[in-house]
């Protein structure tokens, strides 16, 4: 099996996944997964396709993950794992499809607006 690489996107944040066999290791940013996301709801929706699919100790991941926050990253995560597991094996995409894990996510912030103080929030009304 040679190397799978997908893209992972959510919010902001771009995640590069390189999948190749192994015995289970998941690299984010050249650190060990539990290093970079050190929270536990982090760290199983990343792992969360493996799990799912009970691949968990069979491939060696790569992620390289820039932009957005903390969350972000480890959904882009999320999406770009399941998406390497498919092009690994077609036949994972229904079971991954009906735990969520095939869609991107596509709410992102709106903008601001003039004249207002948020993207949608207006200044205080003063009656006097």
């Amino acid at each position: 099996m040679e190397l799978i690489i997908t893209v992972g996107r959510r919010k902001t944040s771009v995640a590069r996944v390189f999948l190749k066999k192994g015995k289970g290791e998941i690299m984010v940013n050249d650190k060990a997964l539990n290093t970079y996301f050190p929270i536990p709801y982090f760290q199983q929706a990343v792992v969360k396709p493996l799990t799912v699919t009970e691949l968990a100790n069979e491939f060696d991941i790569k992620v390289n993950v820039q932009g957005g926050g903390v969350k972000g990253q480890a959904e882009a995560t999320q999406l770009g794992i399941a998406r390497a597991l498919v092009k690994f094996n077609a036949e994972l995409k229904p079971i991954l499809r009906t735990n969520r894990l095939m869609t991107r996510n596509a709410a992102e912030v709106e903008r601001k607006k003039p004249g207002r103080r948020k993207a949608r929030r207006s200044t205080q009304f003063s009656k006097r």
